[in-house]
């Protein structure tokens, strides 16, 4: 049996003195073995189209020489905002590659939603989605369960603070699906505001919302060396902008 050729190193990318300098101010947390930042909106994660670097590659501001840069241990959308959790060494990716795979990570989000609250206070979403292609775009879809495509998906949330044409919504996905809890709160009814992909509004009570109000808050996660790490990243200023001021800025 011939042997499977070795994946190819990916090729350094060179980086301006301001990109240097931008990607590290949006370290939150450093060890030896972790580096976690607070993406923005408007960078991809890895693989985006129409911009110069994606997070993937700015991470090489972060390489010592000779050595590889951080690896990236998930993801998070485009416009989404927060903690964002990379590993600085191999053995550190393969351990938390693996507890990611197991369910160890335990991640927190933010949103705000429109219209109003919702019916419940707090509860689980469990819906099955099924990821569908619509010319080069991808979206998810609820189905049901027995789908050939289905995947099972699962999302706990609870009410923050609420207003008569929003509300702040704590969100905890129990399962990783793409999108997941931008299509379980269109699902429920209210949807994130400023996601044009699955309803959300652009417009409440006259403000407008410049993109996607999510907000990856908090990641709790087997650490390395031991123990468990939990790192939180502020909200951004848009965000906490808006969300006063429709009077929903919650704790």
């Amino acid at each position: 049996m011939r042997a499977r050729a070795a994946a190819k190193a990916p090729e350094p990318v060179s980086l301006s003195p301001e990109e240097v300098a931008f990607v590290r101010g949006l370290v939150i947390y450093e060890d030896a073995q972790i580096l976690a930042l607070n993406k923005p909106a408007g960078l991809s994660s890895q693989g985006g189209r129409g911009q110069v670097h994606t997070l993937d590659e700015l991470l090489w501001a972060f390489a010592r020489p000779g050595k590889a840069r951080p690896r990236l241990i998930h993801r998070l959308d485009r416009d989404t905002t927060g903690v964002i959790l990379t590993a600085k060494t191999k053995p550190a990716a393969s351990f938390l590659g693996k507890r990611l795979m197991e369910r160890k990570f335990s991640k927190i989000y933010r949103a705000i939603v429109t219209p109003g609250p919702p019916e419940r206070e707090s509860g689980v979403i469990e819906l099955a989605l099924r990821r569908e292609e619509v010319g080069r775009e991808a979206y998810m879809r609820v189905c049901a369960p027995d789908h050939p495509d289905a995947e099972a998906a699962r999302t706990r949330y609870r009410t923050l603070a609420a207003g008569p044409a929003a509300s702040l919504l704590e969100l905890e996905p129990e399962t990783g699906r793409m999108h997941q809890i931008r299509v379980h709160l269109a699902a429920l009814g209210r949807p994130i505001a400023g996601d044009v992909r699955y309803g959300g509004a652009l417009t409440v009570s006259g403000r407008p919302v410049p993109r996607l109000m999510l907000h990856a808050q908090a990641l709790s996660f087997p650490h390395p060396d031991g123990g468990l790490k939990r790192i939180e990243a502020p909200a951004p200023a848009d965000m906490a902008a808006l969300a006063a001021a429709l009077g929903v800025a919650g704790p």
